[in-house]
């Protein structure tokens, strides 16, 4: 009757920290999670492309999404045997949904526009759902780069 439960060999990681909802916290989200993944062992290619994506996210959390007296929230979710990668970053702003804009509509003279394009082509994945009661949540997943792609 008594089964021996699987016992799992590498823990899912998780990582959730709010940060200010000003460039100081864009930029220390960044640092935050390329120490964190660092200490998982994480890949170094999966860290890389992470920390772009971290960066373009929090940044837009800061330029888009802040409410006078809101912090933005990081969160990541790292499984080691799938090598996967989920980042979130939550905002204060539900309103203000993210959107990819046209390729032939961003000009070469535009200062902005293009960061959810980067994050489009680093991550695998990207999405956005709203986190009650009134913000939203921009979830990008990035798997490890696997021989033979």
């Amino acid at each position: 009757m008594n089964q021996a439960l699987p016992q799992l060999t590498h823990a899912p990681r998780t990582f959730v920290q709010q940060l200010s909802s000003t460039p100081r916290g864009a930029r220390l989200a960044r640092l935050l999670m390329v120490t964190e993944l660092r200490s998982w062992h994480v890949l170094p290619d999966l860290t890389e492309r992470a920390e772009l994506v971290v960066a373009e996210l929090a940044g837009n959390a800061v330029l888009h999404g802040c409410v006078p007296g809101r912090d933005f929230r990081l969160a990541l979710a790292y499984s080691p045997p799938a090598q996967r990668l989920r980042i979130e970053a939550t905002d204060a702003r539900g309103d203000r949904q993210p959107r990819v804009p046209a390729h032939e509509t961003t000009s070469a003279i535009e200062a902005g526009g293009r960061g959810l394009l980067l994050v489009a082509a680093l991550s695998d994945r990207w999405d956005c759902v709203p986190y009650p009661p009134s913000g939203k949540s921009v979830r990008a997943d990035l798997w490890a780069t696997r021989p033979g792609w």
